[in-house]
């Protein structure tokens, strides 16, 4: 460990490798979480059932959308020693601060909404347990992965949360070796293109399942209270390297999952009755590659609403911080946003519904969480001499564009047809 300490705040830009690296990656794959979660499983699925290959380009895009994205709030929080709600709160007069600890809030909200449902829905199809008491054991189990972070530090939280990841990825790609998927058609589902309305709709709410508000602020806040505040350039350096392949490691991994869904779902769900629905569409997975890759299935999705609900509720807890300048204790905050999630479950609302129109409102936070994200990393009065390159701001700018711009179309689309 001393080695490692030492060689961090050595002055050199030399990358790090081998073991050094390995141990230094980790936050990406926390803030992956909110990559996989049950709103992608909702999102991925109907896209797959209904429209087959079409929207595989969606996925492809948003993935790379989100590396850069997450990328830039890693290294935000890394050079600056500050997560990206406490920037915001910094430099906002407390008016507009509030407003934006509001609508911020809200995104952290619709993202609870999504994993306490998708957890719920997941002990009912393992156990048949009750929609309103599966969501109070999904929130029971958050608490105790927030009070392995509270007790024994990130590190654990992070494995903790790593092991759930592997369930995840396990759980989602192995259907994908006994289904019959037509790799020609998902290679033509790579050219974008919108088939109506519906298609539009189904994009945002994929595009607001992956690249995720709570997300862009949660990584800047877990960078630095990981490697904690550097003041060595040669230092900081070496970690914007190290958090390059931690965000790219974790980035594909959380792609090849979510393609995984809707490749799945295209290939086994096509036509079949039901599958708007998660108990549909697991039904129909069983029925057409067996009960074993149902269960599997299942638990994937249990692991999904476990691990991402603590997480968000993390996230949470950073917005607040970095806003409002109010803390409070991240199990109470659990608590208190676990309810709404058990209102919807207890109203008989269908759980997929709730879970679809929840990514599409977490599309709409994007930019507030985005365009601020890119100036700060754009501008060297705050990042110094690692302040993005020319190239990066541009591309930046460019995800940034097309994010508001399906946004809008949605708005239009949705409400005037």
């Amino acid at each position: 460990m001393a080695d490692v300490t030492t060689d961090l705040t050595a002055p050199t830009t030399r990358a790090p490798r081998g073991p050094r690296l390995l141990f230094l990656l980790g936050p990406a794959f926390v803030a992956a979480i909110a990559y996989v979660d049950p709103g992608n499983v909702a999102a991925n699925l109907t896209a797959g059932a209904q429209y087959g290959y079409l929207l595989v380009w969606v996925l492809v895009a948003a993935n790379a959308m989100a590396v850069l994205v997450q990328y830039l709030s890693a290294k935000l929080g890394l050079v600056t020693g500050q997560s990206l709600p406490e920037l915001l709160g910094s430099r906002l007069r407390t008016g507009p601060r509030r407003l934006y600890w509001v609508q911020a809030e809200l995104v952290a909200a619709a993202t609870d909404l999504a994993e306490v449902i998708g957890g719920a829905v997941a002990l009912y199809l393992l156990f048949g347990i009750p929609l309103v008491l599966g969501g109070v054991i999904v929130g029971v189990f958050s608490i105790v992965l927030l009070a392995v972070q509270n007790r024994y530090g990130q590190r654990h939280f992070e494995f903790a949360i790593l092991t759930l990841l592997a369930v995840i990825a396990v759980g989602f790609l192995a259907g994908l070796f006994v289904s019959p998927v037509d790799w020609g058609a998902a290679a033509g589902g790579l050219v974008p293109r919108f088939e109506g309305t519906a298609t539009v709709l189904l994009a945002a709410s994929m595009l607001g399942a992956t690249v995720m508000p709570h997300a862009i602020y949660l990584h800047s806040s877990l960078s630095r209270d990981r490697h904690g505040v550097q003041t060595s350039d040669g230092a900081i350096r070496r970690l914007i390297v190290a958090t390059r392949w931690d965000v790219a490691a974790a980035l594909v991994l959380a792609g090849a999952v979510n393609i995984a869904m809707l490749l799945l779902a295209a290939a086994s769900l096509g036509g079949v009755e039901g599958t708007d629905s998660i108990e549909g569409a697991h039904a129909a997975i069983t029925a057409a590659l067996g009960p074993v890759i149902g269960v599997i299935f299942a638990i994937g999705l249990l692991a999904s609403g476990l691990a991402s609900t603590s997480v968000g509720a993390y996230a949470g807890a950073a917005i607040m911080g970095g806003l409002l300048k109010v803390r409070i204790p991240l199990l109470a905050r659990r608590v208190i946003t676990l309810i709404p999630a058990l209102v919807i479950l207890a109203a008989g609302i269908d759980p997929t519904t709730a879970l679809v129109l929840s990514q599409v409102f977490l599309s709409l936070g994007i930019p507030f969480a985005l365009i601020p994200l890119v100036r700060y990393t754009g501008d060297r009065r705050i990042m110094g001499v690692h302040v993005d390159q020319l190239a990066t701001r541009v591309f930046a700018w460019i995800v940034v564009a097309l994010i508001v711009t399906l946004n809008v179309a949605l708005i239009v689309l949705t409400f005037f047809g």
